[in-house]
């Protein structure tokens, strides 16, 4: 049996349909490739999203920011002089996007408007960090992303 060029044609468009049919299917079914969300509570967190940026809008309405540097015994973040350490209340949150068994969160616990993370808590790469404070019943929230 011969076989012409439209019949060859024909054939090589079901054969790469089939192909293409057999991927999308084997990708649809099976559970090794289910990636829909980022995090479990998505749309919990979507919700509460523009609290967050309400909270980074009072923080950046400061006279000073929030900062951090790198010291030989940790993570140093400084707090605005002008607010009283004693009515600051809020945790300080770091997230390390490459294993989330090194993520942490403490309390922020001021001394002379300083908060020091020690530095074997830390690890060298790229962190998240958040600190999320209250002060004069004003929540403020100041994110960066570090590499220590």
């Amino acid at each position: 049996m011969k076989i012409n060029w439209g019949t060859a044609i024909v054939l090589a468009f079901i054969a790469f349909i089939a192909f293409i049919m057999y991927f999308v299917i084997s990708m649809m079914t099976n559970k090794k490739y289910d990636h829909d969300l980022v995090t479990e509570n998505y749309y919990q967190k979507e919700l509460i999203f523009q609290q967050s940026i309400d909270k980074e809008i009072n923080a950046k309405k400061l006279d000073e920011q929030v900062t951090w540097k790198k010291t030989p015994e940790g993570m140093l973040i400084t707090f605005p002089q002008s607010l009283k350490i004693k009515d600051i209340k809020g945790k300080v949150f770091l997230y390390r996007p490459s294993n989330k068994h090194l993520d942490f969160e403490m309390p922020i616990t001021l001394s002379n408007h300083t908060l020091l993370i020690p530095d074997n808590r830390l690890l060298d790469g790229r962190w998240n960090l958040s600190v999320e404070w209250e002060y004069d019943d004003v929540e403020y929230l100041f994110k960066e992303d570090i590499t220590y």
